[in-house]
């Protein structure tokens, strides 16, 4: 049977997709429960079984939702800036909204490093997520390099991702770091993107 749209959920099933991506972003695909969700809602197992019968299910929903939300907020920075460094700095800002003070990582960092564990609808998602990422941010690069703004010998696809894996890394190092000083997504983010400038 076909997955949801998350768009189709009822304000109950909602509530059981916020929960479940806060603690797929803390403890990933394997570090949760259904027991987990019911404890923390205050239902009873069987009533989440009947949103979601599986754990995949949700977990595909959950992805899904998430890459819809990102995708806005790509389409909100494309918006509010012009300039490809100003689209790449704000990009950077994404990723320390979410890390923020309790270091939450990326949703899709979180089951990227479980991409052999999980199922393949998940995992699917996942790509895609990524796939998308970096398509908006080699554009992104290749557009600042047409204006003139970032330096056209480097190559726009490998600075996309490096740029990603500087960001999804900045957060997994900080989170096993703990209270020990480090830069931080957008810090991190920032000095790649100004070794770009032109």
């Amino acid at each position: 049977m076909k997955n949801r749209h998350f768009s189709e959920l009822s304000p109950a099933a909602e509530r059981l997709v916020d929960v479940a991506q806060a603690l797929l972003q803390r403890a990933g695909y394997n570090g949760f429960s259904y027991e987990d969700i019911a404890r923390e809602v205050g239902i009873k197992k069987p009533s989440i079984h009947h949103h979601f019968p599986t754990k995949a299910e949700l977990v595909a929903v959950v992805t899904q939702r998430y890459m819809h939300r990102f995708a806005e907020a790509l389409r909100g920075i494309e918006t509010q800036h012009d300039g490809a460094l100003e689209r790449l700095l704000a990009y950077a800002e994404l990723f320390e909204q979410t890390y923020g003070a309790q270091r939450q990582l990326c949703l899709c960092g979180m089951l990227g490093a479980e991409a052999d564990a999980v199922p393949a609808e998940v995992a699917h998602e996942v790509q895609q997520f990524f796939k998308a990422n970096l398509r908006w941010l080699t554009d992104v690069i290749e557009s600042g390099q047409q204006q003139g703004r970032l330096r056209p010998e480097v190559n726009a696809s490998t600075h996309a991702q490096l740029l990603l894996c500087a960001l999804e890394g900045a957060m997994v190092v900080g989170r096993a770091a703990g209270g020990a000083v480090h830069p931080g997504p957008a810090a991190l983010g920032r000095a790649v993107i100004v070794s770009l400038e032109a």
